[in-house]
């Protein structure tokens, strides 16, 4: 398999899990206004969960829900408790999911050590299938499908469900949405939640390709961030579309240009950001 296809197929696995981390991180931003810096703490703390539970017994993909359950009540309770009561207090935001996100890793390090801990690939997934001639590892185009069926649900919940019509007026206009009698602080809690699980859950299924150690937090919600700015806030398909173009740029330019990797990652970010600051998919502000 040559190079290029390799660092191919691994962009698109990334992509894939960039795309789960980064879809309810960009519809709290939309929704909330909140850059939850917390985010890369979940997709860490799920990982984590995942390799007790899978420890006591529970198998990989059960595992994966439970570990994403957990980590969505986590995130419940901190909307709930901490940060609706900062509602419009940027900086205030900022530096308590910040913070929030230094003590998670400190709780990680303390309770799993600072040792790598790998998580077996399912049974099933394992070793590589021929497509168009060419071995693919399994569980890597797994991990895309995943990603797509998901995308392809999160877009019927938001394009084709009640709730979703009421997460989209919330998005647009928080502000008209309650003159209406949509309860928007009962949305944060669900999509807080929603982004949560998404978030715990990427970080389990992709435990077997990254492995779960102290700093993939912070490894990860970089990447999460771009793919927002590129993206859109509140755009399901700018999160896909930025998600794949990031897992791209990530690779390659680290095996292309390994000494200017992050230059390659985020100039097209500023680029974005200097020519249309709402995002390649976001809204004007109006």
């Amino acid at each position: 398999m040559s190079v290029s296809l390799l660092l191919a197929i691994n962009s698109i696995t990334l992509g894939g899990l960039l795309f789960l981390l980064s879809a309810g991180f960009s519809l709290i931003f939309g929704l909330m206004k909140i850059p939850n810096l917390t985010h890369g703490s979940f997709f860490m703390l799920g990982a984590y969960l995942s390799t007790t539970l899978i420890a006591r017994g529970f198998d990989f993909w059960t595992a994966a829900l439970v570990a994403g359950v957990l980590v969505a009540v986590f995130g419940t309770i901190v909307e709930r408790l901490i940060l609706r009561r900062l509602a419009g207090a940027e900086l205030a935001q900022v530096l308590v999911t910040l913070g929030l996100s230094f003590m998670i890793a400190d709780v990680c390090l303390m309770v799993w050590t600072g040792d790598p801990i790998r998580i077996d690939t399912p049974a099933a997934l394992r070793g590589t299938t021929s497509v168009m001639g060419l071995g693919f590892p399994i569980y890597r185009l797994a991990v895309s499908l995943i990603a797509v069926v998901f995308a392809a649900g999160l877009w019927g919940l938001l394009d084709r469900t009640r709730l979703g019509a009421m997460i989209r007026a919330g998005v647009d206009d928080a502000p008209m949405a309650r003159v209406v009698g949509i309860r928007v602080s009962r949305l944060f809690t669900v999509v807080f939640g929603l982004g949560a699980w998404l978030a715990g859950f990427a970080g389990v299924i992709g435990g077997p390709i990254l492995s779960v150690y102290p700093g993939l937090d912070q490894e990860m919600l970089p990447l999460a961030l771009v793919v927002v700015i590129l993206g859109g806030s509140g755009s399901l398909l700018g999160s896909f579309v930025g998600s794949f173009v990031v897992g791209f740029l990530y690779n390659f330019g680290q095996a292309m240009f390994p000494e200017l990797a992050y230059v390659v990652l985020f100039l097209p970010m500023l680029l974005v950001l200097v020519v249309r600051p709402q995002g390649l998919f976001g809204r004007q502000a109006v």
